[in-house]
């Protein structure tokens, strides 16, 4: 049980399956080479908690909180954190494939040597969000607010990124690579017309 587990303070070397967890307070615990499967969180706080090697597998996180969490070497996927609070975050050699993150709050968050993967950011905060060195592939920012994000480098060419937030400048796509469709997009943003 992922509760014993918390409170006897062996986090490490688990593998729990499908269970409900509600309200249990995670703040600043460390988890390592630890397996979720199927779990479903419900009001958690994961405050500053840091995961190492950790897999996340078909898991829900309802009304949780992951503020200044460390994400190292881990995997989740096809998981669901719609409306999650991520802000200040860290992710480093991470891969997130086919996981639901709309309307997450990424505010200051960081992702380092991360691969994302058909995930959906649709109306996410990605706010002052560094990525370095990070690989996407078909994941949705529909909607999304990049204002202020460092995105030198990335690669948008095969992700959705209609309607995202920038800044009057577009800076944040600045040294980013964008397909010619995203380009029409951005164009707007900045109100030029582009004429077929």
């Amino acid at each position: 049980m992922i509760a014993e587990a918390l409170e006897s303070g062996e986090l490490t070397g688990r593998d729990f399956g499908r269970e409900t967890v509600l309200g249990l307070d995670f703040t600043d615990q460390t988890c390592r080479e630890t397996e979720f499967h199927g779990a479903r969180f419900t009001a958690c706080d994961f405050t500053g908690t840091a995961f190492y090697g950790c897999t996340f597998d078909r898991c829900a996180f309802q009304e949780c909180q992951f503020p200044r969490s460390w994400w190292k070497d881990c995997r989740l996927q096809d998981c669901k954190a719609e409306g999650t609070d991520f802000r200040k975050a860290r992710f480093k050699d991470c891969a997130l494939t086919e996981n639901r993150l709309r309307y997450g709050n990424f505010f200051g968050a960081q992702w380092e040597r991360c691969t994302l993967t058909a995930c959906d950011f649709t109306e996410a905060t990605l706010q002052e969000t560094v990525f370095k060195k990070t690989a996407l592939e078909k994941t949705d920012f529909t909607g999304a607010s990049l204002f202020r994000a460092m995105l030198t480098g990335m690669d948008f060419s095969r992700c959705t990124l209609d309607k995202i937030i920038l800044s009057a400048s577009c800076q944040e796509l600045k040294g980013a690579k964008i397909n010619t469709q995203q380009a029409a997009i951005v164009a707007k943003i900045l109100g030029i017309e582009v004429t077929p």
